[in-house]
């Protein structure tokens, strides 16, 4: 059974309905396809956060043209490799020379407030499976969406999870100086004072190798944890380097950092117990069913892999344009108008979006390293430690 069939149960009867009427079999004309990009780091040191969403968006494009609908929608693909300077161009030329009439993406949250501006001047529709940072939802874009809960939300979550489970009497919090970084470590940090916890913060460069500054911050401070806001490749060699000078405080990140890349750069033996929030549901083999059982069994099929972090999401933000598209909304204008009104159970939660763009639930999952593999373990409320 596709995939797709579960989750467009609603929709898929128009469009063989609409295709028994008038679309052929052979090769569409032009006129009988529409253009969706899809932009993000997919060659980048980042590219495993952006490769599963792209993966769960393809799929469901996929499995959606081969209804033979009247209208095909054929996905461009744009690698930013996660540089705001390089998204701005791309997202012009998808606007300007490919006519695409919506967008996935931009994934990380620095491309999106580069790009973004370009996509509202243009009133191109645009959903990020992966952009995370509160202000997005705050430059009053009409264009904008995402499927995912924003860092006001991740961040207090995974703030409370970490003195529910551990009971920490002081946090060191650390983050490199990308826009997602630091409002996800604030985030947190601002949450853990709430709660009564000792902190001291540090920040570096994104672009730095050798973290022997911070580690002896770190060390001198003697937390019981450590939260890294960012993405996997520096979060991988912080915590190398905490381990090595001697440290087993509790290592805690957030989704930026919910890849193996954290194990692997690390080493499987330092990243062990690593506690990972995100506001996303990764499906594992043993530890899911339903409907993400169902996604992960069809995406494994498919792409040979288990998905990872953000394929459910990627999945989710190309429904909600193949449902528009299914109304027989092919037009950017329409698309958008269409996705004010959009409202579905996605893999792991309902797709549904606030007139500020952000996604209506706000759910925060758990994840930790396990014999060297991310496993989830539930909604951040409830979620138990092994």
């Amino acid at each position: 059974m596709r995939f797709t069939k579960l989750l467009l149960a609603t929709a898929l009867p128009l469009a063989l309905t609409l295709s028994a009427c008038g679309g052929g079999t052979g090769t569409p004309r032009a006129a009988d396809t529409i253009r969706i990009g899809f932009l993000g780091d997919l060659t980048g040191e980042s590219s495993g956060l952006v490769i599963p969403p792209r993966n769960g968006a393809k799929m469901v494009i996929d499995d959606y043209n081969a209804t033979n609908p009247p209208k095909k929608i054929e996905l461009i693909e744009y690698d930013s490799q996660g540089s705001p300077d390089q998204a701005v161009p791309l997202v012009t030329k998808a606007v300007s020379q490919d006519k695409v009439v919506a967008m996935i993406g931009p994934t990380f949250s620095g491309e999106s407030k580069a790009a973004d501006p370009v996509l509202e001047q243009a009133k191109i529709p645009n959903i990020s499976p992966v952009a995370t940072n509160p202000d997005l939802a705050n430059n009053g874009w009409k264009y904008f969406h995402r499927v995912v809960a924003s860092d006001a939300e991740q961040g207090p979550a995974i703030a409370n999870f970490l003195v529910a489970a551990k009971k920490p009497r002081k946090v060191f919090v650390v983050s490199d100086d990308q826009e997602y970084s630091v409002g996800l470590a604030n985030a947190v940090g601002k949450q853990l004072g709430t709660k009564g916890v000792r902190m001291e913060r540090d920040q570096f460069a994104q672009a730095a190798s050798d973290h022997s500054s911070t580690v002896a911050k770190i060390k001198a401070f003697a937390p019981d944890a450590v939260f890294f806001g960012g993405y996997y490749s520096q979060g991988g060699r912080l915590l190398k380097q905490i381990r090595d000078a001697g440290m087993t405080a509790t290592f805690v990140t957030g989704d930026g950092s919910l890849d193996v890349g954290l194990v692997t750069g690390a080493g499987q033996r330092a990243a062990e117990g690593a506690i990972v929030g995100c506001p996303c549901a990764v499906p594992g083999a043993k530890a899911t069913k339903g409907a993400l059982k169902t996604f992960y069994d069809t995406y494994r099929a498919r792409y040979h892999t288990d998905p990872a972090v953000y394929a459910s999401e990627g999945a989710d933000a190309a429904t909600a344009f193949v449902k528009a598209v299914q109304a027989g909304h092919t037009t950017p204008e329409a698309i958008n108008s269409f996705l004010a009104t959009v409202s579905f159970p996605g893999v792991a939660k309902l797709t549904k979006f606030q007139p500020n763009g952000n996604v209506v639930g706000a759910a925060i999952f758990i994840h930790q390293v396990r014999n060297g593999k991310l496993e989830l373990l539930g909604n951040a409320k409830d979620a138990k430690l092994g």
